[in-house]
Formats: structure tokens, sequence, C-alpha cells
């Protein structure tokens, strides 16, 4: 039996990529108003200029019609505070892997939110269970009523980048997490026309804890001489019928988050198999970032 999802406005909390794109997919596809936060006044106008972007290109493809791509866009509102968040049903964070910065985020929501509120977090690897832990009221315990109901509304819902192409979002329970928080965030995730998959809450979740290692392993082959950078994407393009090679893909993800991610493995296992490549923390060092800072592993030049 379905479950309706019961979000009648939408907070996204990040107007980066990922953020952008949970924003475009819910005004879109489940048609909610969204409520969007980002502290950096200049994220905000990439981020909506993007959107932009992404109905004019729809509207070409005959993918909507001018009608249905201005009022996705009217459904999309800039909000300069979490306080301005607080008659929204749910809130997707989706900010960068960081632990403390997560948890401070949402430490704020459950302070300044409702409590009945769903606070979901787009981490591609960080425990949820943590975080739904930093939601407990101050002077309230974990076994405390209070600290319970707000552990129990915090998920993980991991949209893939980019968000509007990629069709899966992978759901992760905290161990607070309710049975009707579940419900409802896998609800929502299907009517932002997307493909639900779940994980347990384990470092790197299904997605991470398979891919990163992958990646990080062509690395250390560049690292050690092994190959070369194109013979490495190559092999795997064409031998193995991945779209782009290992390396060209760490460049769109960003080697920082892949980094974090595998910080992530790493710690969260304390298994060797899972220390980061050294090339890759040089690279990061260096603000050498992939597509977005324009050199990765492969050069980007900037559009004119």
């Amino acid at each position: 039996m379905s479950v309706a999802h019961g979000i009648k406005k939408l907070g996204v909390i990040g107007a980066g990529q990922m953020g952008l794109g949970i924003a475009f997919v819910s005004a879109v596809h489940a048609k909610v108003p969204v409520l969007l936060h980002d502290r950096s006044a200049t994220q905000v106008k990439s981020g909506l200029s993007l959107m932009d972007k992404l109905l004019a290109k729809d509207v070409a493809k005959g993918k909507l019609t001018r009608e249905a791509a201005n009022e996705a866009r009217d459904r999309v509102t800039v909000v300069d505070s979490v306080q301005n968040l607080k008659e929204v049903d749910m809130v997707v964070e989706a900010v960068s892997e960081n632990l403390a910065l997560k948890q401070g985020i949402f430490r704020s929501l459950s302070a300044e939110l409702s409590p009945k509120t769903i606070l979901a977090t787009n981490t591609s690897s960080i425990s949820i269970t943590k975080i739904a832990a930093s939601t407990i009221p101050e002077g309230k315990s974990a076994s405390d009523p209070e600290g319970q109901e707000s552990a129990s509304r915090v998920v993980g819902l991991h949209f893939f980048n980019p968000v509007p192409v990629m069709k899966l979002v992978e759901l992760i329970a905290a161990v607070q997490t309710s049975h009707e928080t579940i419900d409802r965030a896998r609800a929502f995730a299907i009517a932002c026309g997307k493909e639900v998959t779940s994980s347990q809450d384990v470092p790197g979740f299904v997605a991470n804890a398979l891919l990163m290692p992958f990646i990080n392993e062509a690395i250390m082959c560049l690292e050690k001489g092994v190959a070369a950078r194109d013979d490495i994407d190559k092999t795997l393009k064409l031998g193995m019928n991945h779209p782009m090679g290992p390396l060209q893909l760490a460049d769109f993800i960003g080697l920082d988050t892949c980094l974090a991610i595998q910080q992530t493995l790493y710690t969260g296992t304390g298994d060797s198999k899972y220390r980061p490549s050294v090339l890759l923390e040089r690279m990061v060092d260096a603000q050498w970032l992939g597509k977005k800072s324009g050199k990765g592993f492969y050069d980007y030049p900037a559009s004119k």
C-alpha cells in the first residue's frame, strides 16, 4: 500500500549542485513549494541561474511546457535564515561532507522547527545515527521522550549527482529513525520521480562503500605508475563498458568529496584497505578539485 508523504512545503539547506538539484526535482516533479537557504549569496545566485538553465533546456526538449517551467520556478523561494523554515514539513540538508558542520545544522533545526518536521540529510557517507543524536534537545537525554521523538524524525536521503538526471535515491535509517519517517521519506523521493533503495547506516552505505574504494584504487594505480591516466580510464570505459573512467568520474564528483568519503570509510571501519591515496590528498591540498575548480585529473577550461 502506498503511503502519502504529506510534504506540503519543503526546506533545502545548501544551494550547491546537490541542494539545487533537490530543489529542482521537488518543484518540478513533486510540485511542492521549496524554501532554499544558503549562507552564500553568491552560491544562491549561481544555483538559481543553474535552475533557470535546466528548466529552459527541458522546455527546449519538450519535456516541460513553458507554463509548467514557470510554475516550477515560482515554487522556489530563497530564505535568509533557518528561522524562516518554520512552516516546512521536511528539510533536506545538502552541505559539505563534514560531520561537525552537519551536526551544527541539525542541532539548530531541532531547536527552531516543529518536532514533527522530518529532518533529512543528503550525506553520502556520514553516520545518520550520529547526526540524529545531535538533535536531542539541550538538557534532555536520548532516553527521554523528547530526545527519542527528536531523533526519530532524522533520515538519510542520498540523492545522486546530477540530481535531475540520476534516477536513484538511497534511503538510510538511523537506529533512532521511526517507521513513519522512513515511509514518508520514501514516498517523497518517489514523488520526486526517483527509485529508492535502502541501506543500513554503515560508512558509505551501499553506493559509496563500493564506488569510492574503486575510485581510490584507480588513483593509486596512477600514483604508483601502474598505468597512465588515459589508459586507466580507457580500460574501464572500453573493457567494462563504463560511461566514463574512474579518474574522470572522480573529477565530476569532486576530489574533495571523494577524499571526505574515503576518510569516512577509513576512520569508520579502521580497515587499512580504505586508506585514501596520497595523490588524492595532495591534489585536494592543491585545490585541484576536479571539474568544479577547473583542474583535477583532467583540465576544464572556463566556458566563455
